[in-house]
């Protein structure tokens, strides 16, 4: 009810204007005779600082507000968006997406079941730590990264938070809130030695506020692990390259099994028979030991979210259990033209975007093996615990990862850090090469920003040790 109640503060009186039942005759006379639709409104504070050579570079502070109308018939969309939040405005949004419906007669589909859950505390974590308290601690971060080795030439440290209110009306009167906050760390080093430049990143987040990431522990800690990835790149040695036995490290890896696989499973993709996954539902598609699940309820995480964008409660969803498809991620839209339940997966960029099928904290679960037995089984092959940037084609699954921090894996140890390691393959192939399945399963520290036809959404990843067998490996060994 907290939600309902801090939405009503910023959307309704005297901050628009706008009446509720005025507001809901809207909807009403817009949404007659559709399938679904909704009117999604969005209040959202966000701010960025960013430090990089010894001072304060870029800064800001935003505040953007509006709303979204849409009208759902049949597989047809009509959608109107603004940022003009008086009733005038709405009505016009109305007469526009009422467009969609002529010559259908459609009835209004169920509302989504409530919720009282609270994922996050309801902070606004822009309130809390003053301006000049955040530019001294980037400034700390500096001081003491470059405390640490000589090495080091460049630190570059940035801080976001958002808190972003957003509230869901539906013609049938249905009412749901979200207040949502969002914070993160970057930090990144840059060292030198003998002429060659390398470098090395952390970054944390999640749905809190920004003090846990603003204790000197914590930020110390970030900043010895930067600089630790950015000295091991100095002595790296060039990437082998041909198809090898690969082993992902757990954790951020688990982006790979996002951008690869992930956007296969999600219901628009599968609906349209675009995604390699379309028609294959309760086959088995990968190792049995692999089970792969969604889940959005995840407390502070920062793909979580107490209800999607069109105020269906998250889920912990399963997409592959013991190797078998069993569930695709759906928005409404979708779900009802497939048939099969909303899974709490519709979300949106902003107000002035529509909903679509998208991933929440996507990994896989732990599996039997330990690491080490794992390590010890490979005689040749690489070790990857990080990856940097990539290239997805989010339908066909085909990947190129750059590996951030790799290894050598020689006669069952990891040897020698090399640099320039990309794996290339396709999503499918790929979870078909997982051979072993570790037991340390870890999540993302809070980083991910998950594309889709334009929009960006936060998200999570995940995953233990795997072991993937043939997988291609670009290099630069000569």
């Amino acid at each position: 009810m907290s939600n309902l109640l801090t939405s009503d503060k910023i959307f309704f009186g005297a901050n628009t204007g706008w009446d509720l039942d005025q507001v809901s005759r809207q909807l009403q006379t817009g949404l007659a005779g559709c399938d679904d639709g909704e009117l999604f409104l969005e209040y959202c504070l966000s701010e960025s600082l960013a430090w990089d050579d010894g001072k304060l570079k870029a800064s800001s502070y935003d505040i953007h507000q509006g709303y979204g109308l849409r009208a759902v018939a049949g597989e047809a969309v009509g959608y109107a968006h603004a940022t003009d939040m008086s009733l005038a405005s709405l009505a016009r949004s109305a007469q526009a997406v009422a467009v969609v419906r002529k010559n259908y007669q459609g009835r209004l589909a169920a509302p989504p079941v409530g919720t009282n859950r609270h994922l996050y505390a309801d902070i606004n974590p822009l309130a809390g730590i003053g301006f000049a308290e955040k530019i001294k601690v980037l400034e700390q971060i500096d001081h003491f990264t470059r405390q640490l080795d000589a090495r080091v030439k460049q630190v570059m440290t940035s801080l976001y938070a958002e808190w972003q209110v957003v509230q869901i009306i539906r013609p049938d009167g249905q009412r749901t809130a979200d207040v949502r906050p969002l914070v993160r760390l970057g930090i990144t080093v840059m060292v030198e030695q003998n002429g060659r430049m390398e470098s090395g990143s952390y970054g944390a987040g999640g749905r809190e506020a920004y003090d846990t990431y603003l204790d000197p522990k914590y930020w110390q800690d970030a900043a010895r692990d930067a600089l630790r990835q950015g000295i091991l790149k100095l002595d790296a040695r060039p990437a082998p390259a041909g198809e090898m036995t690969v082993v992902l490290g757990p954790g951020w890896p688990g982006v790979l099994l996002h951008e690869a696989i992930g956007h296969g499973f999600e219901g628009d993709f599968n609906r349209k028979g675009t995604s390699v996954f379309a028609g294959m539902m309760g086959q088995v598609i990968a190792h049995p030991d692999v089970t792969v699940v969604d889940d959005g309820t995840l407390p502070n995480r920062r793909g979580s979210i107490t209800v999607d964008d069109e105020g269906t409660p998250s889920q912990r969803n399963v997409i592959v259990e013991g190797g078998k498809l069993v569930n695709f991620l759906q928005d409404r839209q979708n779900a009802r033209l497939m048939g099969v339940p909303p899974t709490g997966n519709g979300r949106r960029q902003s107000y002035a975007h529509l909903p679509m099928p998208r991933m929440t904290n996507t990994y896989m679960l732990n599996g039997k093996m330990a690491p080490g037995e794992i390590i010890a089984s490979v005689k040749n092959g690489v070790y990857a615990s990080n990856f940097g940037g990539g290239q997805v084609d989010i339908t066909s699954g085909q990947f190129v990862f750059s590996a951030s921090e790799a290894y050598l894996i020689e006669d069952g140890k990891i040897t020698a850090p090399i640099k320039g390691a990309t794996l290339i393959g396709k999503g499918a192939d790929a979870l078909q090469k997982i051979k072993m399945v570790g037991n340390d399963m870890e999540l993302d520290k809070g980083v991910g920003t998950c594309g889709k036809e334009g929009q960006s959404v936060p998200v999570g990843v995940g995953q233990p040790t795997l072991r993937l067998d043939n997988l291609t490996v670009g290099g630069t060994q000569a």
